[in-house]
């Protein structure tokens, strides 16, 4: 029987250079699991990109391993395909929300392993303009931070550095004033941060996300932080984030499948923690399971409930009370 064939791409400088150490059980892992593998490194950025649009179908399964940036690189490349090659990730980077959403194990040779035991899961992907991000598009303060932060810096301080980099900025930063539109609703203020995303974890940090979070129901969760006019509200607005009480005047949440910011000056954006350019009209959509991932069996999916809830409805209709009636009936002749 033939092999199946892998496309292996990763980053060997992301987070401490981890891949190093763990290259060959996550190549021997895959070899067991059936396939023969190529193994690129890439050499610079969009380099992966490059990698997997000219290259991925030849291939039966791409995986890639890196940080945000390698994976958000592989799904952009995957989007520009005509078919969907499933895909694989391996997190070696210093934050790895989209790993921590999807309850992909830190340990790499686990995390390999979850791929050749896994399932096909199709996910949510994002639509910015005309480019795509995997897991979260966002702007104001905090939000560039990641990019700016200087990798030695998130290698030796990890989240730390993160959250240093952005209290720096806390006293001087005067908000953004544009019109969010979406669903018919159109809404013009003052905002700190926006955070457009699909995702439970951003920046290593649950807060500022809303609750019951599906990977693939078509929607986004967003939250905009309105800019506060004095210390009080300021005061206020924090301690509200830290306990991730949303539903306050201090706060604009909702889910959408699609929105659009305006805004006077081009305003500058960050694309799953790497630099979205500056726009003046960002319109947000969100491509419904776009991307076939290959992740361990969890029950936690849109495509899940959906399936329990066609179940437990069956079960509770007077046709299948009839089916179970008859079956007993059956049973007691």
């Amino acid at each position: 029987k033939d092999m199946r064939k892998m496309l292996f791409v990763y980053n060997p400088r992301s987070g401490k250079g981890l891949i190093r150490n763990n290259l060959f059980d996550i190549i021997n892992t895959f070899t067991q699991g059936g396939y023969e593998v190529t193994a690129y490194p890439t050499q610079a950025l969009m380099d992966g990109y490059k990698k997997i649009q000219t290259s991925a179908q030849d291939y039966d399964m791409v995986v890639v391993s890196g940080g945000d940036g390698t994976l958000n690189e592989a799904v952009k490349a995957l989007m520009s395909l005509p078919v969907k090659i499933p895909l694989g990730y391996i997190p070696s980077g210093s934050t790895n929300d989209f790993a921590s959403s999807m309850s992909i194990p830190k340990k790499m040779i686990d995390a390999a392993q979850d791929i050749m035991d896994g399932v096909f899961f199709e996910y949510d992907v994002g639509k910015f303009n005309e480019d795509y991000f995997v897991y979260v598009a966002a702007f104001g303060m905090f939000t560039d931070v990641s990019y700016e932060t200087p990798q030695e810096r998130k290698n030796i301080f990890g989240h730390a550095a993160y959250i240093a980099e952005g209290l720096k900025r806390l006293r001087t930063y005067k908000g953004i004033e544009l019109t969010v539109e979406h669903d018919g609703i159109e809404e013009t203020g003052n905002f700190l941060i926006g955070i457009v995303s699909n995702s439970t974890s951003i920046g290593g940090m649950k807060f500022l996300i809303s609750d019951s979070v599906y990977f693939d129901d078509g929607l986004f969760e967003v939250t905009l932080v309105r800019t506060p006019t004095n210390a009080i509200m300021l005061q206020q607005t924090l301690n509200d984030a830290i306990i991730n009480r949303l539903d306050t005047k201090n706060f604009l949440t909702f889910k959408t499948s699609k929105v659009t910011f305006k805004s006077a000056e081009p305003l500058p954006w960050t694309l799953d923690g790497e630099s979205g350019g500056s726009h003046k009209l960002a319109v947000i959509e969100n491509c419904c399971r776009a991307i076939k991932l290959v992740i361990k069996a969890d029950d936690k999916t849109d495509q899940q409930m959906q399936i329990d809830n066609m179940a437990k409805q069956e079960m509770e209709s007077p046709a299948w009370r009839d089916v179970i009636f008859e079956d007993q009936r059956g049973i007691e002749q």
